[in-house]
């Protein structure tokens, strides 16, 4: 039976937290907060840059194996899998499974110093928070239910990810559901990401990102003066999309984020580039938005194309301009009455916490617009600075927000196990 009401909801929940074996999850976590800190601090200490994931998954892959997960394997991406099997199902069931995952990529170059220090339980290093702090409620939670031997009537699938950050561009996510004969089987998917226990991002923000470019011949700024400039042309195109209005609803933002060229202060430039970042809540105003650009790019090199000819200095060549989409994050949203969002509710409801739903950017955007109930929450404590060297987390009420998540995944799998 479907969580169809808050009520319902609500006494489902109250039941499951009262069996003996979740009891003793909740115990695991509450006798192990230094346990769960030393994972977090081994593993900021392990570079995990968009595309050099691969020492942090292995990290990941040996502790799944020493949880008592079954199934560790590591995909072509660099993503993660383990595995707690349903009680009366074979290993080779093809049927529902409930996801839990966390992704392990950050911000940071290679290069960035990791230096984690740990102070009481405070622990200050880059991505100690985002998404430090994630995989280690990952881990907890995963050793939590094997600990207390929690019955499970669909198989929880516990995923370290790639590719969330950046131009990461969901890579994992996008790998697990289109290249993997489990994408096909998720019934829920719950993302931890980040510090917290009361938020939950159940609207995914949208994206698309650009990179234009605009190409010439170049030449010396006074002897080959008139000759079409890809910089001046850049300029006039991004001046022109600013000037776009943009709603208040659907929230719509715009983005230029990076600009370069040229060679030196006396040379007509051969090329120009600049980045552009596109976001909304409606897939409609980021397609309004993509058209925008093209026109103004098309616009500025036309205009300067058409001046160089009429002063008589196009000989050498026009100006040349190309659109690469760098990034494509698709907008979507958990229906107001899913039983995700119902059993989230139940479980907040019992642990005295109030549910507040937000916007936001997450893994939970990929199977979001593929109709999966998705969301993403935190994995407890608190934490800021995200994205910078100083980034910080505390271990402060860590163990209301893991609850949290175990009996939300537990109340999932009790609702995929009757689908």
């Amino acid at each position: 039976m479907a969580l169809v009401s808050h009520n319902s909801a609500f006494s489902r929940v109250t039941a499951l937290a009262a069996l003996r074996p979740v009891h003793g999850a909740f115990a695991w976590l509450h006798g192990n907060p230094q346990k769960i800190m030393d994972w977090q601090c081994e593993l900021v200490s392990i570079p995990a840059p968009l595309n050099g994931e691969q020492a942090r998954a292995e990290w990941l892959s040996r502790h799944f194996t020493q949880a008592g997960l079954s199934g560790v394997e590591m995909d072509t991406v660099h993503n993660v899998y383990g595995v707690l099997p349903a009680r009366h199902l074979p290993p080779e069931s093809t049927g529902p499974a409930v996801v839990l995952s966390a992704h392990l990529d950050t911000v940071f170059p290679r290069e960035t110093p990791l230096k984690p220090v740990l102070e009481g339980d405070r622990l200050r290093a880059p991505g100690a928070c985002d998404n430090g702090a994630g995989v280690a409620g990952l881990l907890a939670i995963a050793h939590a239910l094997v600990q207390a031997q929690v019955e499970l009537p669909v198989p929880l699938v516990f995923l370290g990810n790639v590719g969330e950050e950046g131009e990461g561009d969901l890579r994992g996510m996008r790998h697990l559901y289109t290249q993997t004969a489990l994408g096909g089987r998720v019934a829920a998917h719950i993302v931890l990401d980040g510090a917290g226990a009361d938020g939950a991002v159940t609207q995914g923000v949208g994206s698309r990102r650009f990179q234009v470019s605009i190409t010439g011949p170049g030449g010396h700024s006074f002897t080959d003066a008139g000759t079409p400039n890809p910089i001046a042309a850049m300029a006039s195109a991004l001046a022109a999309l600013a000037e776009i209005p943009l709603p208040d609803e659907p929230r719509t933002t715009m983005n230029l984020g990076t600009i370069r060229g040229g060679t030196s202060v006396n040379s007509i430039p051969e090329c120009a580039h600049a980045t552009v970042d596109f976001r909304s809540t409606s897939a409609e105003q980021l397609l309004r938005l993509e058209s925008a650009l093209e026109r103004a790019a098309e616009d500025a090199v036309e205009k300067c194309n058409a001046q160089a000819r009429d002063a008589g200095s196009a000989s050498k060549g026009p100006l040349i301009f190309s659109i690469t989409r760098i990034g494509d994050r698709p907008a979507a949203g958990l229906a107001g009455d899913s039983p995700l969002l119902e059993a989230l509710r139940a479980v907040d409801r019992h642990l005295g916490l109030r549910t507040d739903l937000r916007l936001g950017s997450t893994d939970a955007n990929l199977p979001l617009s593929l109709g999966v109930p998705a969301l993403s929450i935190g994995a407890g404590g608190e934490g800021g600075g995200a994205h910078t060297l100083a980034e910080w987390y505390s271990a402060k009420d860590r163990e209301l927000g893991l609850r949290r998540a175990l009996l939300l995944t537990l109340a999932m799998v009790e609702w995929a196990g009757e689908q």
